[in-house]
């Protein structure tokens, strides 16, 4: 591919441009420059996408699980294989440190290897002799073409949460990554087709709105999994819906990190700064809100303060580069983060950590804020309501942990929540009352993996079978139930009131 070219699309098993004169362009973010152009996609190359899944459907549903399966594991292989070149190209069009690429990477190896093993959860279920010589089963089957809208935070891992398991499955899938990053989920899916994925069982367009509403409008798409913003993820779930089609869309989040008067402080801090500056913060897990409860605050936020102010900023683009965190995504996205410091500021938060202030010298056109601490938050300010998807952690300080709890309860979403501490009465309380779908005891990124759903409630989730692992393999099949009766010659005049 041509350095500053158009991406190609993947429809009918071939790469070839799309039918647009719309394009994007696509940032490096460590330098400022574009690296390439993202065609947005017309309603005609969704429908040429559409055409090519359904033409492969019948052959592709009737393969044997175990072969589809095998196709994974082949996949599985050549993307270890590649991982290295994969994290590259994540760095390079998204700004993560090479070890945060690669470790993503490994994240959706993981789920390739779940969708390895999803055979023997296609199993079906029988009761013999439900009544008199009648059995009852039920078997599973893939629902068709089926589409998947994947965000900008985690290129390739996360459009893994999704089409391993619907293909697997035995359904075509359809990705429109997000134009920001198209690099890593070209080169992902050229290593699918490697593995002997036949043609037309997995597509990718891409685009803007324009491409997501004609997904969302295609009738003979039947089911969309979502990652991104809680207002269009709400969008998605409304229209789709609207259209009689399946829905999964996880969104947004505000993950509070409880800090209890007993916790062991230097495990603690670190992990929060992980949590909080992980990948720049642009991770709808990263831990967005401190709180520490009691007279335990002073103490962490100068122990936080000081540690995050070691934090090595710079440009990820170049090999082994001495640095722990890297740029923000774009331009406009730095602006977005910087104005909340501002805010924040504005309604009398205390910075003690300044971001804004960071100074990257080989690359003065990157898009690079550093790690910001903000203490004496009220629960009113913008910066403890609203998803900041930056590294800036503000800090609201409470008595109790039913204050903490009651706060967490006001919170417009519920992805994520964390509690520090050594008491196992405070934990389970924890667990059992918080307003969050995943939980994490000193564990300062509660994120699941591959076995497990990835289970977000309110604002931060939209349907009911959520992404990843046995709900993930639910939400891309439907069961049938078959009742059979068979007679012997005796019972051939023999009448049943109910059957």
């Amino acid at each position: 591919m041509a350095e500053i070219g158009p991406c190609k699309c993947l429809i009918g098993g071939q790469w070839a441009a799309a039918r647009t004169e719309r394009f994007g362009e696509v940032w490096n973010p460590s330098t400022g420059e574009v690296i390439a152009r993202t065609p947005l996609c017309a309603e005609e190359d969704v429908h040429h996408a559409v055409q090519a899944a359904q033409k492969a459907f019948p052959a592709w549903r009737d393969t044997p699980a175990s072969d589809r399966a095998r196709v994974m594991f082949r996949f599985r292989d050549l993307l270890r294989q590649n991982a290295d070149e994969v994290a590259r190209l994540i760095s390079r069009e998204h700004g993560k440190t090479f070890a945060e690429s690669r470790a993503s990477v490994q994240r959706g190896v993981e789920m390739i290897e779940f969708a390895c093993g999803l055979p023997s959860l296609l199993m079906g279920e029988t009761i013999e002799n439900i009544a008199p010589d009648v059995d009852c089963e039920t078997i599973r089957h893939p629902l068709g073409v089926v589409a998947g809208v994947t965000p900008f935070n985690f290129p390739a891992m996360v459009p893994l949460w999704m089409y391993p398991n619907a293909i697997t499955c035995g359904n075509c899938f359809i990705l429109k990554p997000s134009p920001r990053v198209p690099l890593s989920a070209i080169r992902v899916g050229e290593l699918l087709l490697e593995a002997g994925l036949p043609q037309g069982v997995f597509s990718i367009v891409h685009g803007d709105k324009t491409c997501v509403d004609a997904l969302l409008s295609h009738p003979d798409v039947k089911a969309l999994s979502f990652v991104g913003s809680t207002p269009v993820a709400r969008y998605i779930y409304q229209t789709g819906t609207a259209n009689g089609k399946r829905v999964q869309a996880a969104s947004g989040a505000k993950n509070h990190m409880i800090v209890m008067p007993d916790a062991e402080m230097e495990p603690t801090v670190r992990g929060m700064l992980h949590s909080a500056f992980g990948c720049a913060g642009e991770r709808c897990m990263a831990g967005s809100l401190a709180v520490p409860v009691g007279d335990v605050a002073d103490e962490l936020v100068e122990r936080f303060r000081q540690e995050a102010g070691k934090i090595r900023v710079g440009r990820t683009d170049v090999p082994d580069a001495p640095v722990d965190m890297g740029p923000l995504i774009t331009r406009p996205h730095l602006d977005r983060v910087c104005g909340y410091i501002d805010t924040a500021e504005r309604e009398g938060a205390r910075i003690v950590l300044d971001g804004r202030k960071v100074d990257v010298a080989d690359s003065p056109g990157g898009f690079f804020v550093g790690p910001t601490v903000i203490d004496r938050v009220q629960p009113e300010m913008t910066v403890a309501r609203e998803e900041i998807f930056g590294p800036v952690l503000p800090f609201v300080r409470v008595k109790t942990l039913d204050e903490a709890i009651a706060l967490g309860e006001r919170c417009q979403y519920a992805n994520g929540a964390v509690i520090f501490t050594n008491s196992g009465p405070a934990a389970r309380r924890f667990k059992r009352d918080f307003n969050a779908g995943m939980i994490g005891v000193n564990v300062g990124v509660p994120a699941p993996m591959a076995w497990f759903p990835f289970t977000g409630w309110k604002g931060s989730f939209f349907s009911d079978l959520h992404i990843q692992a046995k709900e993930g393999m639910t939400f891309y099949t439907q069961q049938r139930m078959i009742m059979t009766r068979w007679f012997e010659p005796a019972q051939l005049d023999k009448h049943d009131p109910v059957w």
